[in-house]
């Protein structure tokens, strides 16, 4: 559960770039976009992690 914050706080001065442009948006957009779609992925993987290794 530490990657989303590490990605959406403890990397944000080093993306907050205006240039390089991707897809024609500011990188720091495309930058949280990626991490607001990897959240979802990070908490489903922590979540599966738990939940096998309580039925034992």
């Amino acid at each position: 559960m530490l990657v989303p914050y590490i990605f959406f706080v403890g990397v944000l001065p080093l993306v907050n770039r205006v240039r390089p442009v991707v897809l024609g948006l500011p990188f720091l957009v495309v930058w949280l976009l990626g991490a607001t779609l990897l959240t979802p992925v990070a908490v489903w993987l922590t979540w599966r992690g738990d939940h096998r290794g309580g039925r034992r």
